[in-house]
């Protein structure tokens, strides 16, 4: 169960973080790989290292998700280079930390734009390529944070635009799903990456997560390998609009 080869998989925001071990975690399933990101020295290290490890075809293409025109151009190179998508990961993301009083509409809009406008950019132009085939596993990468608010960071604009990608994820699969196309999210906890890890190292916000956080700790590497790849799998072919924290219990109190 579980293999993913002869699929190929789309994953934004592929240069760090999330994004790597989504990716990795396809191509360790057999999947080729369309790596997409701003910084290519970072996607082209990547694409190296999993054609060394697992043997997959990997495709790197430089791209803004903000951008349309640079989303669409991804979306032709990968109808060039594989003639089909099965499976996308939208991971890319960033946010402006503020409060509602405190934040401006130059830090909301750019939030926004990364973290929610981006995920409808990405799927309008990928799905159009996967409803060709009739087949496609579309996974949005939300966060625990789009489910609830929190009482440690004030980041409004972030929590506005994750829970928006949580119920864009319930209605694109009840848009597509008779073209054979599943869309379902992921709602990562505490994990540490390249953004989170100034906080996340501080003995403050450890002790915050220790009271809060039911398992006691920080998501660790490779935690979220399961929930990627059961998604991106044919055998999840009757789950779509699912929404699935990955928080170490977070979100259950």
């Amino acid at each position: 169960m579980f293999s993913l080869k002869g699929n190929v998989a789309v994953v934004s925001g592929a240069s760090s973080g999330l994004g790597v071990q989504m990716a990795t975690a396809l191509a360790r399933q057999g999947a080729d790989l369309m790596l997409l990101a701003r910084r290519e020295e970072r996607l082209e290290a990547l694409a190296e290292e999993l054609i060394r490890d697992y043997g997959v075809r990997v495709v790197t293409k430089k791209c803004d998700v903000t951008a349309t025109s640079e989303i669409e151009a991804a979306a032709e190179t990968c109808r060039n280079e594989f003639k089909k998508c099965d499976i996308l990961v939208n991971c890319a993301g960033a946010s402006k930390d503020k409060g509602v009083i405190e934040m401006t509409d130059e830090e909301w809009d750019f939030t926004i734009a990364t973290d929610e406008t981006s995920v409808f950019k990405m799927t309008r132009a990928f799905a159009g390529l996967m409803r060709e085939n009739h087949y496609g596993r579309i996974i949005n990468i939300a966060s625990m944070y789009g489910l609830v608010g929190n009482t440690k960071i004030h980041t409004v604009a972030y929590h506005a635009s994750k829970g928006a990608v949580v119920n864009f994820t319930r209605a694109v699969a009840a848009e597509l799903a008779t073209d054979g196309i599943t869309c379902n999210a992921i709602c990562p906890g505490y994990f540490e990456t390249e953004l989170t890890k100034a906080v996340l190292d501080t003995s403050d916000f450890q002790a915050f997560a220790k009271e809060h956080v039911p398992m006691k700790r920080y998501g660790k590497p490779g935690e979220l390998d399961a929930a990627v790849v059961f998604l991106a799998s044919r055998e999840a072919s009757y789950v779509t609009g699912a929404i699935l924290p990955v928080d170490g219990g977070y979100t259950a109190i």
